[in-house]
């Protein structure tokens, strides 16, 4: 009775978080109609949608509520709906499945499946798929893989044994250009790209994502996926959302873009409406 009260009362959190920032502190805009939405009128509008990707900051409170809110409404809207995180590598996935199974305790499931430090952030998705009994998706790329590439590049991988390829996706990566490659070397602000090992790394972790999901999706073609990641890789359709349209051509994809905004009344349209299907600007 005990658990279940816990269990409970961490899908109510959301909920009593959310209301307590529904003061202005966040608007959702439909960026084709550049008219705010309701988080209902979000979730109704993923009816045609197989894949819904939340692009958030990482130390944005507000977006994790809002991420919450989000995949709670769309598993009550679409019953199976999975949640993918770039939170958890692909290689933890059977400890994701035991915890949601309810055969390991969290201690062991966030020591053993290697938990963000900020793991708290996600730990009500995280038990709301647990309440819901649908899956969620341990979708990145091992630390340790990520730290080949970014020492050797990615012909590195073609090093691994082939038990460690399974956690990986499919030999040779796409390093996309253009837009993607000129974003990312201005973010770094001209550093030295080290042969472009740095965004080598970065390719990996796109198409980690994005294989995750595809493989997914393939199993369980009638589930929607709420995909969680940092905006940089969704943000613009570039990244992990470019590479899943690669995997999944015949997908169709809807994408968020969440951050703080000092001025959260209205986006710069003139520079921020091609970040994504829907921007929510929220309050610092």
């Amino acid at each position: 009775m005990k658990k279940k009260l816990l269990l409970f009362a961490w899908v109510l959190i959301p909920t009593a978080l959310f209301a307590q920032n529904n003061d202005q502190s966040y608007k959702i805009f439909e960026t084709k109609t550049r008219k705010t939405i309701s988080v209902e009128e979000l979730v109704k509008n993923m009816k045609k949608v197989d894949v819904l990707f939340f692009g958030e900051e990482h130390n944005d409170s507000i977006g994790h509520v809002l991420e919450a809110q989000i995949f709670s409404k769309m598993s009550q809207a679409y019953p199976g709906t999975a949640v993918s995180l770039e939170m958890f590598p692909t290689d933890v996935q059977p400890i994701l499945n035991e915890y949601l199974a309810g055969v390991i305790s969290e201690k062991n499931f966030i020591k053993e499946a290697r938990a963000w430090n900020n793991y708290k952030d996600y730990k009500p998705l995280i038990e709301l798929a647990k309440e819901n009994k649908t899956d969620v998706i341990g979708a990145n790329a091992a630390t340790r893989y990520s730290n080949a590439v970014t020492f050797s590049g990615l012909n590195k991988l073609n090093d691994f044994p082939a038990a460690s390829k399974a956690f990986l996706p499919p030999l040779p990566i796409d390093t996309a250009t253009g837009r993607y490659y000129d974003k990312f070397v201005e973010t770094l602000g001209g550093h030295d790209m080290g042969g472009m090992k740095i965004f080598q790394t970065q390719s990996l972790w796109d198409a980690s994502m994005a294989w995750s999901i595809a493989k997914y999706n393939k199993l369980n073609p009638k589930k929607k996926i709420f995909q969680v990641n940092g905006r940089f890789h969704s943000d613009e359709k570039l990244g992990t959302f470019a590479q899943l349209q690669k995997y999944a051509p015949k997908l169709t994809l809807i994408n968020i873009s969440c951050f703080a905004a000092k001025d959260s009344t209205e986006p710069d349209w003139t520079k921020q409406a091609g970040l994504g299907d829907y921007i929510i600007l929220t309050g610092k």
